[in-house]
């Protein structure tokens, strides 16, 4: 999966830091960095809540082109 690198892309296209994110989201700043580059795979619920804080889809940020 390329969920960290969709991750980090769709943040950024925001001006969003990991902070905002991590508010929005309820998750620690140093979870979504971990997310971010791939050392570990999030959980479907993390993944929902991502999708909604960033105003996207779930299945945009999991696409594996």
């Amino acid at each position: 999966m390329k969920i960290g690198k969709n991750l980090r892309r769709m943040r950024n296209e925001r001006f969003m830091t990991r902070e905002e994110l991590a508010e929005l989201t309820g998750l620690h700043r140093d979870h979504i960095g971990r997310i971010e580059r791939n050392e570990v795979e999030p959980r479907i619920p993390t993944i929902r809540g991502l999708a909604e804080a960033l105003g996207v889809d779930p299945s945009e940020l999991v696409d594996q082109e």
